[in-house]
């Protein structure tokens, strides 16, 4: 079956074209055909295609809205110079995968699209305002632009955290809170942390009861997910992306009085508070250089620069707690698994978060942590250590692809 999954950000529109079938995911021989990625939507669009084992196609052209952008990826698609290999017309194409950012109570797994779930997305646009909406243009472009025929499904990226238990999802606020507004800690990356429970399944050989695991995905936007049986069983990112871990821009836990103080001495309003919490802090607020870590990691060892330190090292400090905390609320855990763009591609930052955790049972063997290509799938603790690391790049869009074979097949049956 090939799949074409889709994923519409709030300027922007990434896909893949993914064959999958059930062969392929019990041999993990699944193949992406082609990808790409349509940036700066409603503007002068940049345009970025790919076909496997061709060359890449780069030019700009103005894309006024998402439906636009999906006709320029359909138009690619059945043009001879994408050369993709098994698609020739858009009836090649089987059904389409939806990143969808939130689904808040009311989709706890993925779901066959239909007007109903349509709506349900809308009902969440509260809870996601940047990316709900686009994720819904993206479904209503495919429908004009591929017929309302073709099978879409919705993979949303909260579904994952649904298994939390109330002690782990709820804010210690007025209850009415919960039960009127659903205030309550729903989490994201659901989708990355869910690939690496099931690659670390299939690597282990294990089930999935047996998967005990602490996954940090870090990057520009990061989070740590405590697996337990395979499940969610607590994660750092709450209501919004905004809590938790120190990240590219936001600044993760604070104080929330701190809201309060800024407003009343700084003149500031609630509206430019929340946004300098999530545009202006984390890396770049405490180095006042860059939210890049590379950058930061270049600063601090070519100019010794004092806020570059300090920054990675509350980032580093800020991911070693909630491990701590994650293997206390967990009773232990087999293995710490990282993933993201910092996570699986920067050993300075694992090494400076896994110091200091020989204690709890993971020692780091330094080695293998600084050996390898960037991203390359590896075991990077000692043979020794009761707690194995791992670094596991996530592969979301194979996550999203392996469920719309599911529930396009049981929709066939």
């Amino acid at each position: 079956m090939n799949i074409l999954v889709l994923n519409c950000g709030s300027s922007s529109v990434k896909f893949q074209i993914i064959a999958t079938d059930e062969t392929r995911a019990a041999q993990n021989s699944d193949e992406c055909l082609a990808k790409g990625l349509i940036e700066r939507v409603g503007g002068l669009a940049l345009i970025s295609f790919e076909a496997a084992g061709r060359s890449c196609l780069k030019e700009d052209a103005p894309i006024r809205d998402y439906r636009e952008a999906v006709k320029r990826i359909a138009q690619w698609l059945e043009s001879p110079q994408s050369e993709i290999q098994g698609i020739r017309s858009l009836s090649d194409i089987h059904a389409v995968g939806h990143r969808v950012v939130h689904g808040g109570e009311k989709f706890k797994s993925s779901i066959v699209i239909d007007k109903d779930v349509e709506n349900g997305i809308g009902d969440c646009m509260d809870l996601a305002p940047l990316h709900n909406p686009a994720n819904l243009r993206g479904i209503r472009a495919v429908r004009d632009i591929f017929g309302a025929t073709l099978p879409q499904i919705a993979v949303f990226d909260t579904a994952f955290h649904s298994t939390m238990p109330e002690t782990s999802y709820l804010y210690p606020i007025p209850y009415h809170f919960y039960r009127r507004l659903k205030i309550r800690r729903y989490g994201f990356h659901g989708i990355s942390h869910q690939y690496i429970a099931m690659r670390y399944q299939t690597l282990m050989g294990v089930s999935p009861h047996e998967v005990d695991i602490i996954s940090l995905h870090l990057g520009n936007g990061s989070s740590v997910c405590a697996i337990k049986g395979g499940k969610s069983f607590d994660t750092s990112m709450g209501f919004t992306p905004l809590e938790g871990l120190v990240m590219g821009t936001r600044s993760g836990d604070i104080d929330p009085s701190i809201i309060e103080y800024i407003s009343h001495k700084e003149g500031m309003s609630l509206t430019e508070i929340v946004a300098m919490l999530n545009r202006e802090s984390g890396l770049l607020g405490i180095s006042g250089i860059t939210s890049d870590m590379r950058e930061l990691l270049d600063e601090e060892e070519e100019s010794h620069d004092r806020r570059a330190h300090l920054a990675i090292d509350i980032f580093c400090l800020r991911a070693r707690r909630y491990i701590g905390a994650y293997l206390a609320e967990m009773g232990g855990a087999k293995a710490i698994v990282f993933t993201g763009g910092i996570g699986a591609n920067s050993p300075q930052i694992r090494g400076r978060i896994c110091a200091g955790l020989e204690p709890l049972g993971l020692t780091l063997d330094s080695g293998k942590n600084s050996a390898g290509s960037l991203g390359e799938e590896r075991v990077i603790s000692t043979p020794e250590s009761r707690i194995q690391a791992y670094v596991i790049a996530a592969n979301e869009e194979l996550v999203i692809a392996r469920e719309v074979f599911r529930l396009a097949s049981a929709e066939k049956r």
